[in-house]
């Protein structure tokens, strides 16, 4: 059932809202005339949607950000502090309903990025982003329905699926829900059905139930496998629920390891996750998603489990301050039950960016690095509410403090080349402050418009320190920035490694891509570094300069590699083994120089082009 909405910004006070006057409104959505806005109240009113077989009717709501009221006829129904939760409403019995929905913005620190400067105001409007539907069902019925898949780390043949279904009746009830497991599509295995009792006298309660998971078909990354699936119905009388799952482990041991096997890990952040950029990550060759300091909208989430792209989900936590720990723990224990359904959940980040910027504008000479050293250690963080919030996640690897070198952070976010020095600086970085294996953030800013204005997120201080020119000389810097980082984090065999970020959220940013997904030079770039398989040259300044295959797959490989220097054009066989980093052949170069190098394993060809820098 549609709803038509109106809304008014509005003075947070204890009572329902009573705005002088109420504008139409598109909901779910973000209504940028309210930017700005400390609070801002949804109105909708309709008729009693059941027919004759419907007993129950539930208003749906997701992604209300950030703290929540809801009224019905004038009475309160329930509060949500929690937006990446859906929220499901069972509605009193009425012939006319006015449903008055009150969003406000965060009364804590877990408003995340969207309590920052760090996106648009038009993007932070305190609002129902996601969905707002009214359901009718039969008596009795199954309002909620969770899965919670588990498989072994010993044995990936050993598999369960739990099961929490909510039912609603109006009479006390004594009967069984069935429960069916089957594999979604051409997916090998068969199904499974078991019957859970339920036994009630009130109107709602919850059953539990683990199911046995019989030859299991796991889920996969989209680079090692295929994306296998099962739905779970649940059906009670004739009322039936479903929900989509699949099955894989997920850990970290010196790397990210995903149904037992070591995935190297090649990522793009979101700022503005959207199904569209699920999919620009995986033509980027990334197998990873980090949606950074917010919630993961259900679609986004669900386009991640199709497309076989790992998801980074982050606690709504950004920036320096302290935080209320019990609060978080409570907050990362509903993000975990509420993403762990889906196959791609494969890592939860805590707190995000703890401590301000502390070397801005430092470059490479003896005395910087000196102040960089200064500063770093001027900037320690405690961290023990951020481990103790990661400790109320345990079906995925954590990583509480994701920030700078110098704070001890479990991810580093690491900037040579745009916040401090150049890009040739990362390996000082990394033996430095002993930070290099899991990089949560890298890459460089670029102009996605010729005349950019003031656009969230991007220094344009920075930009101007680096860059004199243009749009093209800005992402041509920022192309070089992002290649010479990734692949030296590649040629470090960096486990796991992420770019800041993949698509700009104004009309300049880190984005390898401008707003409306226009590509930006480094966008191909990195798609180049992030090939599994791929040639590098280990510098691109003058000297002996290695040629070095990098493999990133669990099998040897038989490949025919070129190289071409000015003209001059060479080539050689190798075997690579598993994960290997093989030097092929060493080039003296000199500045000017151009060099193109080839792979190719008789299917698929690989190359790279420089220019070796003056």
């Amino acid at each position: 059932m549609s709803l038509e909405w109106r809304g008014a910004a509005v003075a947070p006070d204890d009572e329902m809202p009573s705005p002088e006057a109420w504008k139409p409104v598109s909901v779910p959505g973000r209504p940028d005339q309210f930017a700005g806005a400390e609070a801002v109240a949804y109105e909708t009113t309709f008729s009693d949607p059941r027919d004759e077989s419907d007993a129950h009717a539930l208003l749906v709501l997701s992604g209300t950000y950030a703290h929540t009221r809801v009224w019905c006829n004038g009475d309160l129904l329930t509060s949500h502090d929690a937006y990446f939760e859906p929220l499901r409403i069972r509605l009193p019995e009425s012939e006319e309903y006015r449903i008055v929905v009150e969003c406000r913005t965060p009364e804590d620190r877990f408003g995340g990025l969207h309590a920052t400067d760090q996106l648009p105001p038009e993007r932070c409007v305190p609002g129902i982003w996601w969905d707002a539907s009214i359901e009718t069902r039969p008596d009795p019925c199954v309002s909620e329905l969770s899965v919670q898949p588990q498989v072994s780390d010993e044995d990936v043949t050993d598999a369960t699926v739990e099961v929490s279904a909510t039912v609603l009746t109006q009479e006390p009830l004594d009967d069984r829900i069935t429960l069916s497991l089957r594999p979604e599509g051409d997916v090998r295995g068969g199904g499974m059905m078991d019957r859970a009792r339920v036994s009630t006298d009130d109107e709602r309660t919850t059953v539990t139930y683990t199911m046995d998971v019989r030859d299991p078909s796991l889920w996969w990354p989209h680079d090692r496998g295929e994306q296998s699936r099962y739905v779970l119905r649940a059906k009670l009388g004739d009322d039936e629920h479903s929900v989509t799952t699949g099955l894989r482990t997920v850990s970290y041991d010196d790397g990210l390891r995903v149904n037992g096997e070591a995935v190297p890990v090649r990522g793009v952040t979101l700022l503005d996750p959207t199904v569209e950029d699920v999919a620009r990550a995986v033509d980027a060759n990334a197998n990873l998603v980090r949606v950074r300091a917010q919630g993961t909208p259900p679609e986004v989430a669900h386009a991640c489990d199709d497309h076989g792209v790992l998801l980074w989900q982050d606690v709504p936590l950004s920036g320096p301050g302290s935080f209320d720990s019990e609060r978080g723990i409570a907050l990362a224990a509903r993000l975990n039950t509420t993403y762990a359904q889906h196959p791609s959940f494969a890592a939860v980040g805590v707190h995000d960016e703890p401590v301000s910027p502390y070397a801005d504008g430092l470059g490479s000479g003896f005395l910087d690095r000196l102040r960089f050293r200064w500063r770093a250690w001027r900037a320690g963080y405690d961290a023990s509410d951020a481990r103790s919030v990661a400790e109320a996640i345990d079906d995925v690897p954590t990583f509480p403090v994701v920030g700078p070198p110098g704070i001890a952070p479990d991810a580093a976010t690491l900037y040579p080349g745009w916040r401090y020095g150049d890009a040739t600086d990362l390996p000082w970085l990394c033996s430095q402050f002993d930070v290099g294996d899991v990089v949560a953030g890298f890459g460089a800013g670029a102009l996605g418009t010729p005349e950019p204005g003031d656009s969230p997120g991007f220094d344009n201080a920075c930009h101007d320190r680096h860059v004199d020119g243009g749009v093209d000389a800005s992402q041509s810097y920022q192309a070089g920035v992002v290649r010479e980082v990734a692949e030296s984090l590649r040629h470090r065999a960096a486990p796991l490694m992420i770019v800041d970020s993949l698509r700009d959220v104004g009309d300049a940013g880190m984005g390898l891509l401008a707003t409306d997904g226009t590509e930006k030079t480094a966008f191909s770039v990195l798609a180049d570094c992030y090939e599994p398989t791929q040639v590098i040259l280990s510098d691109l300044a003058p000297g002996e300069r290695d040629i070095v295959v990098l493999h990133d797959r669990p099998e040897k490989a038989n490949l025919t590699v070129e190289w071409d220097c000015n003209g001059d054009r060479e080539q050689a066989e190798h075997t690579v083994g598993p994960f290997a980093r093989v030097t092929v052949d060493t080039l003296t170069l000199s500045a000017g120089d151009d060099v193109t190098l080839a792979a190719t394993d008789g299917q698929t060809v690989v190359t790279n082009e420089y220019r070796i820098s003056e």
